[in-house]
């Protein structure tokens, strides 16, 4: 067993489904899912907009314990109720070894996670200013530098949403640090920088999951294809002057 792991993988109990006419159990992907096996490292889930990537992701973290819009496990505040009940259809299979510390960060939901740190008081623990009262960047980073403290569970949906090129490496190079120290990262991400860290599992949703190399992943290609010859695919999308 690698000393990274806290989970190993996840299942889905199809008995427990009602219908898989209803979402999320309609998405091509669920309807094909079985099992998810975790990297003890890294683990990234990518696809295009609507293959359920953060669905799935939101509810492997409601399933090791973190609250539906994010933080730590200790975190239960609720804006509005809109995650599904995939969750309860889970089973998760874990290590014997608990990890000491784990968040989720969702992009989507981090206006409202500032919010509740506010609330509670404990601004302390992400740097000592109120998240709310630095740039969206920089209220990222301020978490991930200062409230991810190793040997722990992080799940990201989507982190680089508020980072430029050049956080989002800071972020890749905080990973391996958080690594080291006896961390496991859950990541979806459309980001190739975020998706570059070597040791790791990436799985690409369309119509099922399926396992694939950094450099044969959509995301990366498409990134590739676009800095190597800008003006052609300029031209291809129909923005060229003429």
């Amino acid at each position: 067993m690698n000393r990274n792991y806290f989970i190993r993988e996840i299942q889905l109990d199809t008995k427990k489904v009602n219908s898989f006419s209803e979402y999320p159990y309609c998405l091509p992907v669920i309807k094909n899912l079985s099992t998810i096996k975790f990297h003890p490292k890294v683990t990234y889930i990518i696809g295009e907009n609507g293959t359920g990537k953060s669905t799935i992701l939101e509810a492997i973290a409601i399933a090791c314990g973190f609250n539906p819009e994010g933080g730590s496990r200790n975190f239960n505040f609720s804006t509005r109720d809109t995650h599904s009940d995939l969750w309860q259809n889970l089973k998760l299979i874990r290590e014997t070894k608990i990890p000491k510390d784990g968040f989720f960060l969702r992009a989507e939901s981090f206006y409202n996670l500032a919010s509740n740190i506010d609330d509670i008081d404990v601004t302390d623990s992400y740097g000592g200013n109120s998240l709310h009262s630095q740039s969206h960047g920089e209220s990222f980073m301020s978490l991930i530098m200062n409230r991810f403290r190793g040997n722990g569970l992080y799940i990201l949906d989507e982190p680089e949403a508020a980072l430029s090129p050049t956080r989002q490496m800071v972020l890749v190079s905080r990973m391996h640090d958080l690594i080291k120290n006896n961390s496991q990262f859950i990541i979806a991400t459309h980001s190739p920088i975020v998706l570059s860290y070597p040791d790791s599992i990436i799985y690409q949703l369309d119509d099922r999951l399926r396992k694939v190399n950094y450099e044969d992943t959509e995301t990366y290609q498409i990134m590739k294809s676009f800095v190597n010859n800008p003006k052609k695919m300029l031209d291809i999308l129909g923005v060229m002057a003429k």
